[in-house]
């Protein structure tokens, strides 16, 4: 039992590593990080690929597997559970719809979405929506967050034209790259709506760690 528990703990250990390396690794840097032998170290990376968690590219480098992607949808409905009180006031408040946006490699995808309830217009923004993370708030927010920056994110017209965007990054749980935001037809006051935006995901960030 207890060496199950350590392999378990060392397979977990070098899934987060590869969740953090997103050019990839090579078995040496990771056994190092791990502070395994090689042997121990290819056994485990051997049965994390038979199931599909990791995969090694044509340089020998070794990424996440696409098998993660099941583990995250399945994940999804629980976030949008936690996220949709926090949403709901956030859109109330901004008089916006609000969103909650995951990564997925290098695209955004819209896991949960409010819509104010009091407003005449306001974008149509759907749940399951995907797009790069170069585009839009939401993704900007993401990418600044992988360079370790904080602060919101402000757009305007990229992904729909008229709409504008504000997005700030959530900052746990760990593992989870996400960003919480709002979009609008309307004026987007930056002064009031950033505050709005970055009180949502701490709140959202402290619910989900």
């Amino acid at each position: 039992m207890a060496e199950s528990s350590q392999t378990m703990e060392r397979g977990l250990r070098l899934l987060r590593l590869l969740a953090d390396g997103h050019g990839g690794r090579t078995p040496s840097e990771l056994a190092g990080a791990l502070g395994l032998s090689r042997p121990v170290f290819y056994r485990l990376l051997t049965t994390l690929q038979s199931e599909g968690f990791a995969r090694r590219d044509g340089r020998g480098r070794v990424h996440l597997g696409f098998g993660v992607l099941a583990l995250a949808r399945a994940v999804h409905p629980l976030l949008r559970a936690a996220a949709l009180p926090t949403l709901r006031a956030l859109a109330e408040g901004a008089g916006a719809t609000a969103h909650l946006t995951v990564a997925e490699g290098d695209d955004g995808l819209a896991v949960a979405v409010v819509e104010p309830s009091w407003t005449d217009m306001h974008v149509a923004y759907r749940e399951g929506a995907r797009h790069p993370l170069t585009s839009g708030a939401a993704g900007l927010a993401i990418l600044a967050l992988r360079e370790g920056r904080g602060g919101y994110q402000v757009t305007e017209g990229q992904l729909q034209e008229g709409a504008r965007g504000l997005a700030a990054p959530l900052s746990g749980p760990p593992g989870l790259e996400a960003s919480v935001g709002v979009v609008t037809f309307g004026a987007l006051d930056a002064a009031v709506a950033g505050p709005r935006v970055l009180a949502a995901a701490g709140e959202l960030s402290r619910a989900l760690a």
